[in-house]
């Protein structure tokens, strides 16, 4: 396969150095799991390893490669094994918060040109877990679609679509169904010409099916729904990437039962645009949309013309935003506390050093 077909375009190519031209090879991360890769490249697929230095000199854990990613490594046809030498600056990336740990940014897809969020048409809709998503699409760079799949078991699923768009406004809402074959010449259209396409989306929506029908072949395996709670069990455990047969390329993501916000603030705006919009008209520009006169949001929702429950959707949003923010904030003072008792300590031993050569 060529690098094209892994999704090579100019903004990588511009990275390359002229050493690493003539000594090294791109190729993209298809595969990650427990510090080991799998990378495509020109040459064919190798398995792959960082090197020290790369391992060593990271600061956390969303600076390593990861799936989608571009990096330059180093081949070894004696053992079919390769070294990354160099991580390639990022286009996009969909992050979320890590889980436990509010400073930490856990990396959920890399280089992603268009994301399909994906739900299923039963107890699974959910427009507050959809606007979350939203958020972190639009923050991302990459371009939001909305997939609202297993239209076989949903009596009217129009309906259901004209909800979804009710809280994303302007993205395009797909009904699709894996079993009957409902929009997936729509979808496999749109994967073809979406550049690097990721799914997101909780376990038991279908993704995996839908995956395996946009490839035309059984690659990823399908689970059975529980029948108490519509919801399916983790069937993709690691992230990984497909090259579409015709042009694209599929990233598909183990099923989230929980996506906190990273640094999602235009991304909220842009998920929230009308809202935002409203604000403008608020009496105060620092309007907090809740007990203050003249606010045009609470107007607008006490008068029927927004949804009560966006509104919520959206302080609860903007109130974990501000929360993240202040324990960033307090990471990296503790930091910056941190490095100023190194380097006092570095001073004190150097002028101790003097004064014993002195004596």
């Amino acid at each position: 396969m060529q690098l094209s077909d892994w999704g090579w375009d100019p903004f990588f190519e511009n990275q390359l150095t002229d050493e690493e031209r003539s000594s090294t090879t791109p190729a993209r991360v298809v595969w990650e799991g427990r510090g080991a890769y799998r990378v495509a490249s020109a040459t064919g697929e190798w398995l792959a390893e960082l090197t020290g230095r790369l391992r060593h000199t990271v600061t956390s854990r969303a600076d390593l490669p990861a799936v989608g990613d571009w990096v330059v490594a180093s081949t070894r046809r004696s053992d079919a094994r390769a070294t990354i030498q160099r991580l390639l600056a990022r286009r996009t990336r969909f992050s979320r918060r890590g889980a436990g740990r509010p400073s930490d940014e856990q990396l959920v897809a890399a280089n992603v040109d268009t994301v399909l969020l994906v739900t299923s048409l039963n107890r699974d809709f959910n427009l507050r877990r959809l606007e979350r998503y939203l958020a972190l699409a639009w923050e991302s760079g990459a371009t939001p679609v909305i997939v609202l799949n297993k239209a076989d078991v949903c009596e009217e699923p129009e309906a259901w679509r004209s909800e979804a768009a009710s809280s994303a406004i302007g993205v395009p809402v797909l009904i699709t169904s894996a079993i009957r074959g409902d929009g997936l010449g729509e979808l496999a259209a749109l994967v073809r010409a979406g550049g690097t396409t990721a799914l997101l989306g909780s376990s038991g929506v279908g993704k995996s099916s839908l995956i395996n029908a946009i490839l035309g072949e059984s690659r990823q395996r399908v689970g059975e729904i529980r029948a108490d709670d519509d919801r399916g069990r983790h069937q993709t455990t690691s992230r990984q990437l497909f090259a579409v047969q015709g042009g694209g390329v599929l990233l598909d993501t183990p099923g989230m039962r929980e996506l906190q916000l990273w640094d999602t603030g235009a991304g909220l705006d842009h998920a929230f645009a009308d809202i935002e919009a409203l604000a403008e008209e608020c009496r105060f520009r620092d309007c907090s949309h809740a007990t203050e006169p003249g606010c045009a949001v609470t107007e607008a929702a006490a008068g029927g013309a927004l949804d009560e429950g966006r509104l919520e959707s959206y302080r609860k949003l903007r109130r974990e935003e501000a929360f993240l923010r202040s324990q960033q904030d307090e990471r990296a003072r503790a930091e910056r506390t941190r490095l100023a008792k190194q380097g006092s300590r570095a001073i004190r031993n150097l002028y101790k050093l003097k004064g014993k050569k002195g004596g």
